[in-house]
């Protein structure tokens, strides 16, 4: 009997370390950005794959991952486009449905990718944030970008314009090593 006890232990114990093991290793990033391990990590925000939404939204300005903000957000959003941040952003019932429900079964507290969960716990639970670059998250990642480089540059004018910063925008990367800030050059750390 206590043999069984004690080949038993040790069974347990190899599995326990390589179970946090392969968890750590999983978890981690190598310099290139790419991830390895048992559960590779997404490590782009998920591509807007909705043509109404692209069309509608990016009329007028970047069409943002629904994975940047909670589904609470979206609906808020989606139900005061008669004031769309001063606009008058309204659509006819069926788009706007198809747009909500869309951005909804994408959002944040939906997608278990690395970018919406890093958006989601910079985010408290009783918030419900309208704009994506007054999440906790989008501050401390643009932190160190001096708002002149953004705010008085022509060709960008706002933090929320994401694609004019991040080449890979539109396919859903936010890699710091992609970002090329206009009149600036590459972004350098």
């Amino acid at each position: 009997m206590k043999k069984i006890t004690f080949w038993g232990t040790i069974l347990l114990a190899v599995c326990l370390t390589l179970s946090i093991s392969s968890l750590a290793w999983s978890d981690s990033r190598s310099d290139d950005g790419s991830s390895h391990g048992l559960w590779s990590q997404q490590e782009a925000a998920s591509q807007v794959m909705n043509k109404t939404y692209q069309n509608e939204c990016s009329a007028c300005h970047f069409a943002y991952p629904a994975g940047f903000l909670p589904a609470r957000s979206w609906v808020k959003i989606m139900g005061t486009l008669e004031n769309h941040f001063g606009e008058n952003a309204e659509l006819d019932a069926t788009d706007s449905q198809e747009i909500e429900q869309y951005l909804t079964a994408q959002a944040g507290d939906q997608d278990p990718g690395r970018f919406s969960r890093s958006f989601m716990r910079s985010i408290d639970n009783v918030d419900t944030p309208l704009r994506i670059s007054e999440t906790a998250y989008f501050r401390r990642e643009h932190r160190e970008v001096p708002s002149g480089m953004v705010l008085d540059n022509a060709k960008v004018r706002s933090f929320a314009n994401c694609a004019s910063c991040h080449t890979g925008a539109e396919k859903g990367s936010f890699n710091e090593h992609e970002i090329v800030i206009p009149d600036h050059g590459r972004w350098e750390d």
